[in-house]
Formats: structure tokens, C-alpha cells, sequence
């Protein structure tokens, strides 16, 4: 029986400083449930194959978890990322890069940047610092996404299109 994809839905938001955020996220019951911690991000890919339909492939250092993640082609949306996305919780980082490297895969970019993550029901709130800026990316429902987005007078005027992996490119950092 075939399983369905879950679907991620996001938007990145730019922000003067996280700071700034951190009360009015927990004025609208957002709990903090992974405090301020580098995260290493490598994008894999093999021969170009993934990025040429549109996907990634994604190992991530989060504190003392690692989590490989495949996102699929983004969706049409004006404002919001929609993507197919598989995550999945690695026990041995280093055993996982040996296993993409046997498949093939090599990685093409290394990223970080520092994480604070929040939630309430059915919405995540990332708090991100970059050596280029500093970000809110938010993800849930879209309805979810636009009121809190309201909330916290943000509009699409502060949406950043780009991904991260983008971003490291443009400032020169990848």
C-alpha cells in the first residue's frame, strides 16, 4: 500500500532580531521547546540529480539529534512554501554521511546558522540567526501562518523567498 507524503508548509520571514520576537511569540502561546543552539545543515546530492528536479537532500546537526531530510519540488504559491517533505531521525551522523557517500552522494553545501524553535498547536516558530540577517520562519496551516504573521505585524513585505542554501550562496558563505 502506497503511503502518502506529508506536506511541509512555510514561509521565511526577515526579522530585525530574534529578541525582538521572543515576547511576542510567547504573547500569542508559543512554548519554547528547543532553546538557542548552532545547527550544521549539508545539502547531498548526486550529479546534480536532485537540485535538477527540484529537491534536497538535507543532514542536519540540531544540538545532540541529526535528522536526513528529502524535500521535494515546491508547489505554486505567491507567498508560502509548500513542499512534499520526508524527515526522519538519525542515531549515528557519521554512519548516515557513510551511507549517502556509499549511495553516491556527495555534499555540496555546508550551512549554519543558530536555531531557538517554539510551538503551539499546530505551529512552529523558528527563530534563526544567519551571518547575513536574522529570520522567523514559521510552519503549519496556511491560515495559521498568515494570522500569526498578522499577529506579529509582519506582511508579505518581509517574506523571504529564498532557501537558506540560496541565501549562503548569495553572500558568498557557500
Amino acid at each position: 500500500m502506497a503511503q502518502s507524503i506529508p506536506i511541509e508548509t512555510e514561509v521565511k520571514l526577515r526579522i530585525p532580531s530574534p529578541e525582538a520576537l521572543r515576547p511576542l511569540l510567547a504573547a500569542l502561546s508559543f512554548i519554547p521547546v528547543e532553546p538557542v543552539q548552532d545547527e550544521e545543515s549539508t545539502l547531498w546530492d548526486r550529479k546534480g540529480e536532485l537540485l535538477f528536479d527540484g529537491c534536497a537532500l538535507r543532514l542536519r546537526r540540531y544540538g545532540s539529534k541529526s535528522l536526513l531530510t528529502w524535500k521535494g519540488p515546491l508547489q505554486p504559491d505567491p507567498e508560502l512554501k509548500i513542499r512534499p517533505e520526508i524527515q526522519t531521525v538519525i542515531m549515528d551522523h557519521a554512519a548516515m554521511e557513510g551511507i549517502l557517500s556509499s549511495l553516491g552522494y556527495a555534499p555540496v553545501l555546508r550551512m549554519t546558522k543558530r536555531r531557538a524553535i517554539f510551538r503551539r498547536e499546530g505551529l512552529e516558530a523558528c527563530l534563526d540567526e544567519t551571518p547575513f540577517g536574522s529570520y522567523l520562519e514559521l510552519e503549519g496551516d496556511p491560515l495559521s501562518i498568515r494570522l500569526t504573521m498578522e499577529h506579529l505585524g509582519l506582511d508579505a513585505s518581509h517574506i523571504e523567498p529564498r532557501s537558506y542554501a540560496v541565501l549562503f550562496k548569495v553572500h558568498g558563505l557557500a
